[in-house]
């Protein structure tokens, strides 16, 4: 770890002397500029040859593609250890992406930090608080007028710190990224799970909370735990109905949902060439559902074409002439391997409930009879992050044309969501968008919209048992539509498109006929679309706004009477005790997701409101004292309630808590909340069995102890009613585990080993009650 005076130098540049870290170092073959937003912010290719050429030397050993871009980044190639799954490494990245429900926690921070402007490229993207209700015009006016107040802070807040701002209508911050900021050999983080989606362009964009992003932003080296890699190795094309979707949704059911965790998956083989760029970004992106740190495809020529599409030939030039340190290196090794044969892969979909849950789509039908779950499909939705790209939709229309040519329309609904202004404005003038409105879809906002659970559903009732198939990356319990009983499938659009016209799982459109309106039987064609436009791309509106060269005079307003947004207060810091007498809030039963312990949908309007969205603290967590969400015993009252109320008790009566958890707890969205509330309302510590990567960082960014059971069976020990003493944290160290005391209620104890994480800058952070705590000691 760096000293600490190495640091305070380092901030005290961000605060004053530092200007953007990126244009230090600039391209001496070419200057070429980072995006058309950002003309005198250069791409640092020399110094990632440098510090690559470093790297190898010392390493003595061929580099992956994951490892020639990440090791490119560190701040210390010279003297940084280096070893997978073990070391944390810092790095340099180029620069931060922030959508708008994850933005307010992260600029409230910054603001916090007292730090006068991002010391890196930053970009703040407005898509997440866009409810799908009516359609893309009226919904996006409802929204504007309902989230003014936050669209507003965010919007003064960037032009303040030096941040550019993509409004309400822009598109889904990924495909903005995808279009103008993702590069071959980029290191991007943005505050959303799925940032992964940059990999498609050959970069490594790594989901984050809002504190990393912050740690970004005032230019401090970002910590990320050395990842392994994972290599999937691709060989044959795709054909047919075979999309880039069925290759993540067979990976999915290869690795599940925790089988990525700690590690990079990187692409290669002779089948990445049958992948259009597009199609990789949709694979990278839905990596976050198999644990991914990230996902990333090697440089070749379907990048170099899109990058051309997308008004930026220079950088395509100038990475075809760094193109060995965009690619691995012969004989590099992986972690483990993967193989996918690609001409034999067939249709796939996910679900319900779980993303790893996979089934070819001839089979599906038959496994849902025997499952019991609903054959009859309600909605079919197609877009989101992950398959809202210009070939998307234009393969989805191909199916719908032939639907329409025999008379027929989808007996299900049908709702369609553009990735961005850019592909909505094309696909009108392409005529894709009339065709999929024509076959009874409704178009819908350039938004997240329903894949968020940003959808005013009207055609059924809570508890009602349902089916809906989407092209959407996530489809845990009440995700989409917040009934449990909706069970949702993800697949390709095409594939979704040919269930919403059939109606049923029971439809497989590689072998099955459909009767057109004439009584003749059909079967439709395998769907082909090119995957950019003929002609250029039109740009559609313009929704950017260019942080200003002076903005001394700009005002950023919190009202203190404000139900949106609220100013933030420092965490108290560490007592210097071991935590005693811990009350367990909920011991939780099986799969916890970010959504089960921060509400999305409905929640989405506190994101900026801690105290607010505090209140829908684990309220889909199932407690295993009575298998029930949201029903928690007070230890005090001995009354079940909810588990927010019950946290605000304990912390009224100054009682401290833990919360015990099973595998994998906090998998899922990026979203930092999740950390945040349990902080807020007077947890201490989280104890389970093991975590998803981001949670666990982002609880130790607010102070939290997230801590794993040695023996996992411990798990078995703990009952709600114990009272938990954590030992051993005034010598708290790297690798040395910790013991806490199970107390019962009838006298006896039982002590058990919990191990942890932790390296010295983050045991600061313990220490100082949180990261921004300890970044604002180091400030003074």
């Amino acid at each position: 770890m760096a000293p600490y005076n190495l640091l305070v130098t380092r901030l005290q540049k961000a605060l004053g002397v530092r200007q953007y870290h990126v244009a230090s170092v600039l391209c001496q073959r070419a200057k070429v500029a980072m995006s058309h937003f950002e003309p005198n912010e250069y791409i640092r290719y020399d110094q990632l040859e440098k510090n690559i050429n470093i790297v190898r030397k010392r390493l003595n050993r061929p580099l992956t593609l994951s490892e020639k871009i990440v090791y490119g980044h560190l701040d210390d190639p010279a003297n940084q250890e280096i070893e997978r799954g073990k070391t944390y490494l810092r790095l340099r990245p180029d620069r931060v992406a922030m959508q708008d429900a994850t933005a307010q926690m992260a600029m409230l921070q910054f603001i916090s930090s007292g730090l006068p402007k991002v010391a890196v490229p930053s970009t703040i993207h407005c898509d997440h608080l866009i409810e799908a209700q009516l359609g893309g015009e009226k919904d996006l006016r409802r929204a504007k007028d309902i989230n003014q107040e936050v669209y507003n802070f965010l919007a003064t807040a960037g032009a303040k710190y030096g941040v550019g701002f993509w409004k309400p209508g822009s598109g889904i911050i990924h495909q903005i990224i995808l279009e103008n900021y993702a590069y071959p050999g980029v290191l991007l983080i943005g505050t959303d799970s799925h940032t992964p989606n940059g990999g498609g362009l050959g970069g490594i964009c790594i989901g984050v909370g809002g504190a990393d992003a912050v740690d970004v932003m005032a230019g401090i080296p970002w910590e990320l735990k050395c990842p392994k890699v994972i290599g999937v190795k691709l060989t044959g094309s795709l054909s047919g109905w075979t999309s880039p979707k069925d290759v993540i949704l067979k990976v999915a059911g290869i690795l599940t949902v925790k089988g990525g965790t700690g590690a990079i998956v990187e692409y290669h083989g002779p089948g990445v060439d049958s992948i259009s760029c597009t199609g990789m970004a949709t694979i990278c992106n839905m990596g976050a559902e198999i644990g991914a740190t990230t996902s990333v495809f090697p440089y070749n020529h379907r990048m170099k074409k899109y990058l051309s599409k997308t008004g930026r030939a220079e950088i395509a030039k100038i990475a075809e002439e760094f193109k060995d340190h965009l690619v691995p290196d012969p004989g590099c090794h992986y972690d483990q391997v993967v193989e996918i044969n690609l001409s034999e892969l067939r249709p796939h979909i996910n679900g319900p409930f779980t993303p790893d849950l996979a089934h070819p789509v001839a089979d599906v039908g038959n496994v849902a009879e025997k499952e019991g779950w609903p054959l009859d499909i309600r909605v079919g939705l197609i877009g989101s992050c992950t398959n809202s790209s210009y070939e998307d939709m234009g393969r989805s229309a191909a199916v719908a044309k032939q639907a329409l040519a025999h008379g027929l329309k989808c007996k299900s609904q049908f709702t369609i969501t553009p990735g961005s202004e850019q592909i909505r404005a094309t696909i009108e003038r392409d005529g894709y968008a009339k065709t999929l409105r024509d076959v009874g879809g409704i178009v819908l906002a350039n938004a997240c919209g329903p894949c968020i659970g940003q959808w005013d559903r009207k055609d059924i009732k809570k508890g009602e048992k349902n089916t809906i198939v989407t092209s959407y990356n996530r489809n845990f319990t009440g995700r989409n539509d917040a009934n449990p009983e909706t069970h949702a499938f993800v697949t390709s659009p095409e594939i979704v498109t040919a269930l919403t016209i059939a109606g049923t799982l029971k439809f497989n459109p590689e072998t099955d006929f459909l009767t057109g309106k004439d009584g003749k039987k059909f079967k439709l064609e395998a769907p082909d679309a090119d995957e950019l436009p003929q002609a250029e791309f039109d740009p559609g509106q313009d929704t950017y706004q260019h942080p200003p060269k002076d903005s001394s005079g700009q005002r950023v307003d919190v009202s203190p009477t404000s139900q949106r947004l609220q100013l933030l207060e420092p965490f108290d810091k560490w007592d210097g005790k071991d935590l005693e007498d811990l009350q367990i809030l909920i011991k939780v039963k099986g799969k916890c997701t970010t959504d089960h312990i921060s509400a999305a949908g409905p929640w989405l309007k506190f994101r900026g409101h801690l105290d607010n969205i505090s209140n829908n603290l684990l309220i889909g967590a199932i407690n295993i004292e009575n298998d029930k969400a949201n029903s928690v015993r007070n230890a005090v009252t001995q009354e079940f309630g909810p588990v927010p109320d019950t946290a605000r008790y304990y912390k009224k009566h100054g009682i401290r808590w833990v919360v015990i958890g099973d595998e994998n707890y906090g998998e899922g969205s990026s979203r930092e909340h999740a950390a945040l509330e349990p902080r807020h309302l007077g947890g201490r510590a989280i104890i389970t069995k093991s975590f998803a990567r981001i949670h666990e960082t982002n609880l130790k960014k607010q102070g939290l102890l997230p801590l794993t059971f040695a023996d996992p069976a411990d798990y078995n020990k703990i009952h709600p009613v114990d009272k938990l003493t954590i030992q051993g944290l005034k010598d708290f160290a790297p690798g040395k585990p910790l013991k806490c005391v199970i107390k019962h209620p009838n006298g006896t104890q039982e002590t058990i080993v919990l191990n942890h994480t932790f390296n010295e800058t983050q045991i600061e952070w313990f220490r100082a009650g949180s990261a921004l705590n300890r970044m604002k000691e180091l400030q003074h």
